[in-house]
């Protein structure tokens, strides 16, 4: 175990509670704004302080509330970037790193740590330059080898790419990933965004409202998020209210639609599928559908269906598809059917 958190911290009418723990892998917390994901990481710099709990990073106890231990965030060895990098904006590339590396009290070996890191980072061209002379990217890799200077105990990306524009986040993206690769140690992700999220990390905890909702390796949590917030994070748009009926069949009320599920319980609440794993023809929970809307994306179609059989007013369900296949098969009704093993449950 590299990281161990249980913590609760009110703040006016939010309450935060979590509790998790990780290896030398990349957890990732997957949540709207505002869910705590960002308090977090704040506890285990130390920055903020829980009202109670226990956080330990690599069996060095941070903070625990019945012992009375709260380490200042300078002896916590925890590397936090912010999403908006807080470089130093009256100090040079090579000065902002140089301050990353102040616990090392020998000269020598704390300029040979700042000079290695800028050549790998590809600072060293930009030894003089102030931030403001820097690209979103250059800011991004100078933040990161502010931190990563110090050998922190554990990394913390706090929307490491929410500062970028869309046309520099994938390839920055890569470069973390390498970075995260070579650091080795617990680094933990806070995103919004899905993909990025599935593209970095190894597990996923889904926070909602300061707490965790779900909790799994990416695969599992993306498979079958078990929460409607889960569910919609993860990119599932289509979700109805269940009603059960016999063993193994339920009433979508949203779709009014009959689906036969596998695995429901009493408990089970909401069903969903991804706009992808809809199939069209024949085939179990089978359905003569209308066209409603066809709304074209850049390399898709996503077509609004509603059953022919269905009540006024119910809900459609959304389709997507490569633009190809829906030219092929365009017509103003078409069968389509929900694969019972692709249908996600809801408690």
């Amino acid at each position: 175990m590299s990281v161990f958190v249980d913590i609760e911290k009110t703040l006016g009418s939010f309450h935060l509670k979590v509790r998790f723990e990780a290896g030398n892998e990349t957890l990732a917390r997957l949540g709207a704004s505002g869910s705590g994901k960002s308090m977090t990481l704040k506890c285990i710099a130390g920055i903020e302080k829980p009202d109670r709990g226990r956080i330990v990073v690599d069996d060095v106890v941070l903070f625990d509330s019945e012992k009375h231990i709260n380490l200042p965030p300078q002896q916590r060895h925890t590397g936090l970037m912010f999403q908006n990098y807080a470089l130093f904006p009256n100090m040079t590339v090579l000065q902002n790193i140089r301050a990353g590396a102040g616990r090392e009290s020998d000269k020598r070996k704390r300029e040979a740590a700042v000079t290695a890191i800028m050549d790998s980072f590809g600072l060293t061209p930009l030894a003089g330059h102030l931030p403001s002379q820097l690209s979103g990217g250059q800011q991004q890799r100078t933040a990161l080898a502010r931190i990563l200077v110090s050998s922190p105990r554990i990394l913390l990306l706090d929307e490491p790419f929410s500062a970028l524009d869309n046309h520099l986040r994938f390839r920055l993206e890569q470069e973390v990933r390498q970075i995260i690769g070579e650091f080795g140690k617990t680094v933990l992700l806070v995103s919004h965004d899905r993909d990025e999220v599935f593209r970095l990390s190894d597990s996923i905890a889904i926070v909602d409202d300061g707490k965790i909702d779900a909790f799994g390796t990416k695969a599992e949590v993306f498979a079958n998020p078990r929460t409607r917030k889960g569910a919609m994070l993860t990119g599932c748009k289509n979700i109805s209210h269940l009603e059960m009926l016999e063993a193994g069949k339920a009433w979508a009320t949203d779709w009014d639609m009959e689906l036969e599920i596998p695995g429901l319980t009493p408990e089970t609440g909401a069903v969903g599928i991804r706009m992808h794993d809809i199939r069209p023809g024949p085939g179990r929970n089978g359905f003569r559908c209308r066209v409603v809307e066809e709304i074209e994306n850049p390399f898709s179609y996503t077509i609004m269906l509603q059953s022919v059989s269905s009540a006024a007013g119910s809900c459609p369900i959304g389709w997507e598809m490569e633009k190809a296949v829906w030219k092929r098969i365009r017509a103003p009704e078409i069968g389509i059917c929900l694969p019972p093993e692709s249908l996600l449950l809801k408690d």
